[in-house]
């Protein structure tokens, strides 16, 4: 059943109201944006992994959670007298139709390279205009995860040719930073160290970018992968009596290579 979203809204504003008014939740009542900020990205997280999970009823109630955490920070704006949720939908219809002159307008555009770097050109004639210069890669949040934050990071500069011609040569880079933190190794200087290592980092993503891979995801397949492998040899040697923590360095790599075989026959 499809349900009017704009009542729905309405009543979900209603909601909000209360939960902050006279006899409203205590909890909502304390709550501060600064207090909602790990909430904020706890739900976007939670949206990600519904997207993964790939369950349309799943996502639809993460969506609404996330949904409520914009509603809640509106709401603490309009008790501050700073905007109500209506500034925020008004700047955000206003944005996506001024963005979009190919769609609303009579701009044109042929693929979405054309579109994006259009909407990159009027971000930055939008700033000029305000008097509020504006880098090329302006943009990408500081708090992001820092494999999304390089990889957004580096499609901005893309976008104005400065990159590298493949993938390819993308991973030559890898190797001359690779190099270069071995060098670092060797001298023990841990700020150099720390240095060389983010270069290494960098260039990983520049590399997976290039070659169409989303780094963060890999990370993610990465991690998942050995936590997998790590609890089936946990298993395997509880099993036998034994744990992790008390049997030698060989046999841990025994178990280690047994439970990859095992996960590659499955």
């Amino acid at each position: 059943m499809t349900h009017a979203p704009a009542a729905l809204f309405d009543t979900l504003l209603d909601i909000m109201a209360r939960l902050r008014g006279p006899g409203g939740c205590p909890w909502d009542l304390e709550q501060t944006p600064v207090s909602l900020k790990p909430f904020l990205i706890e739900e976007a997280y939670e949206v990600l992994d519904a997207i993964d999970g790939g369950e349309p009823r799943a996502l639809a109630e993460e969506l609404g959670d996330l949904l409520f955490q914009v509603v809640f920070h509106a709401r603490l704006a309009e008790e501050r007298g700073d905007f109500a949720m209506g500034d925020v939908l008004r700047a955000l219809v206003d944005k996506m139709v001024s963005r979009h002159p190919h769609v609303f307008g009579d701009a044109a555009v042929g693929t979405p390279r054309e579109a994006l770097a259009q909407w990159e050109a009027l971000k930055q004639r939008e700033a000029k205009a305000s008097g509020r210069p504006r880098s090329i890669i302006d943009g990408v949040p500081r708090a992001m995860p820092s494999l999304v934050r390089a990889q957004r990071t580096q499609s901005k500069a893309a976008r104005v040719g400065f990159d590298w011609p493949d993938a390819r040569a993308a991973w030559d880079k890898v190797r001359e930073e690779v190099d270069e933190t071995t060098e670092a190794l060797a001298t023990g200087d841990r700020e150099r160290i720390r240095e060389e290592l983010g270069d290494v980092l960098f260039s990983l993503v520049n590399a997976a970018r290039l070659a169409s891979i989303d780094a963060e995801d890999a990370l993610h397949g990465a991690t998942e992968k050995f936590r997998r492998r790590f609890t089936d040899m946990e298993a395997q040697l509880s099993a036998q009596g034994k744990s992790v923590d008390n049997v030698p360095q060989a046999e841990l790599e025994r178990a280690w290579e047994a439970a990859k075989a095992a996960e590659r026959q499955r």
